[in-house]
């Protein structure tokens, strides 16, 4: 037990063998030089937004502006909470972030699931995706943990690029056999502009693929048109 949490403790070291590489951050970073942070090929940054149907992170706004200024790919994200109505927490996730040309798809984050039905849980985050997806006219991306989708969520939203958490060397595993797209592989990575840790990903593919994530307005007025 005393090695494995040492190796839990372990400070994340980048990986080298992935093009694509970048961080998630909120508030709890607090302060971040985003200039600084985009010396280091940092490629793509997503961003807490909100979370359940009421909290917006402190520092998204500032956050939110600052990475594009900085030109780094940018996305933001919404953590779920099962026991609170999905048409509100879209609704306020709607309210709270604006996307423009070459900002990635917006992120659902869910992790648990709160004493809620896993049968309900799943109906639950197909709403929110779908009002997501209505609204900017682009899939949204959907963010869990390797056990987590392989136990709950394998096989119920093929339709939704993923970003799987798993703090290992190995690379995830998907239950139902289908690709990830982006890779959190660890959440104790060290980067100069950034007091304290965060998490490194990277993503799965080439420059080609990563920007076909990208909204843009003309994609997203023809999805709608569809």
């Amino acid at each position: 037990m005393f090695l494995l949490l040492l190796s839990c403790q372990r400070d994340t070291e980048r990986r080298s063998d992935y093009l694509i590489q970048g961080i998630d951050v909120s508030r709890y970073q607090l302060q971040i030089n985003w200039p600084e942070v985009a010396q280091q090929d940092v490629h793509f940054a997503f961003v807490k937004a909100t979370e359940g149907a009421t909290h917006l992170d402190t520092l998204f706004h500032k956050n939110w502006q600052l990475i594009q200024e900085a030109g780094i790919r940018r996305g933001a994200y919404h953590f779920f909470r099962p026991k609170t109505d999905a048409h509100r927490q879209a609704a306020f996730f709607l309210g709270q972030v604006e996307l423009r040309d070459g900002d990635l798809p917006p992120v659902l984050d869910i992790e648990v699931l709160d004493g809620v039905n896993p049968k309900d849980l799943v109906h639950a985050l197909h709403t929110w995706l779908s009002t997501v997806r209505d609204h900017y006219g682009i899939a949204p991306i959907l963010y869990t943990n390797l056990k987590f989708y392989n136990r709950y969520l394998a096989g119920h939203f093929d339709d939704y690029p993923l970003w799987i958490a798993r703090y290992s060397e190995e690379k995830p595993v998907l239950a139902c056999g289908r690709n990830w797209q982006f890779w959190q592989y660890g959440n104790r990575g060290h980067l100069a502009g950034i007091e304290g840790h965060v998490d490194f990903n990277v993503f799965y593919g080439d420059w080609l693929a990563f920007d076909s994530l990208a909204y843009s307005q003309d994609t997203a007025l023809s999805f709608k048109q569809d």
